[in-house]
């Protein structure tokens, strides 16, 4: 990819990327998996969540514009935010990006923009795509703008990494962070208007720990991350339905009877 832009051409992309498109003139970005055949698996709210970020992604949900190209296209279990899109409906006529894995620290700090690349490192395409279609058929739990989007999804099935806690600040997005380190930056940033006269350098200041605050956030970096087989995944997110644990405690209960 390069230093400044990671737009690609379609014939670029290979089964396992990790795509995006910019979505309201380059307010945010859309993010998804592709996995060949000019298709991509994605996540986005549910249609039933009443939001101002659900009425925007009915926008890329094929099922209320039926494909003309691709029956499929649109396709998601009941209750999940999983969907399979065509490229096409995925991109809506925008450019089409690639996600940019194992990039040196330096490099990460020059994309002033988060969404865009991490220091984490990806795992292999056959591995990725069994993730994205694994949870395509199990869901990737509720939508969260900021612990559990787009972005967070796609970053899980390229590097299987998933954070401890999400109580305790965002998500994997970049761009989570990125809306978060900014006003955080400028704050931190204003005592030393004091100390420097020069606008100039308080702007300087404040960039760096912009920057900064969205490489402590990079899942390539962060302490609090551990691997997670995608199978495991709704046991380690808390997804077990009641009836399941009813079950468990029910086995639970007999067990500690018969001993």
């Amino acid at each position: 990819m390069g230093l400044l832009s990671n737009k690609v051409e379609r014939n670029e992309i290979k089964p396992g990327d990790h795509i995006y498109t910019y979505r309201a003139v380059f307010t945010y970005s859309h993010h998804g998996i592709f996995v060949g055949g000019s298709k991509v698996v994605h996540f986005r709210p549910e249609r039933n969540l009443k939001s101002m970020t659900e009425t925007s992604s009915n926008l890329d949900d094929p099922t209320l514009n039926p494909c003309p190209t691709f029956p499929d296209c649109g396709f998601r279990q009941p209750n999940s935010g999983v969907v399979l899109s065509c490229l096409d409906c995925f991109l809506r006529n925008g450019s089409l990006y690639c996600f940019d894995y194992g990039v040196s620290p330096s490099v990460f700090l020059t994309r002033i923009r988060g969404g865009t690349c991490t220091t984490a490192l990806s795992d292999p395409p056959e591995t990725v795509i069994h993730r994205a279609m694994y949870l395509l058929q199990n869901g990737f739990g509720n939508y969260d703008v900021f612990r559990n989007n787009c972005e967070d999804f796609a970053l899980y099935c390229r590097t299987g990494l998933l954070i401890v806690d999400t109580e305790q600040g965002v998500g994997r997005s970049g761009q989570a962070s990125s809306v978060i380190g900014a006003p955080l930056a400028a704050m931190l940033s204003s005592p030393l208007k004091l100390l420097m006269p020069s606008p100039v350098g308080v702007a300087t200041v404040t960039a760096g720990m912009y920057c900064m605050s969205r490489y402590a956030t990079d899942i390539g970096v962060r302490s609090d991350v551990i691997k997670v087989g995608v199978e495991d995944l709704a046991v380690n997110l808390g997804w077990t339905c009641p009836d399941e644990e009813v079950a468990e405690d029910d086995e639970t209960s007999y067990d500690q009877t018969t001993r």
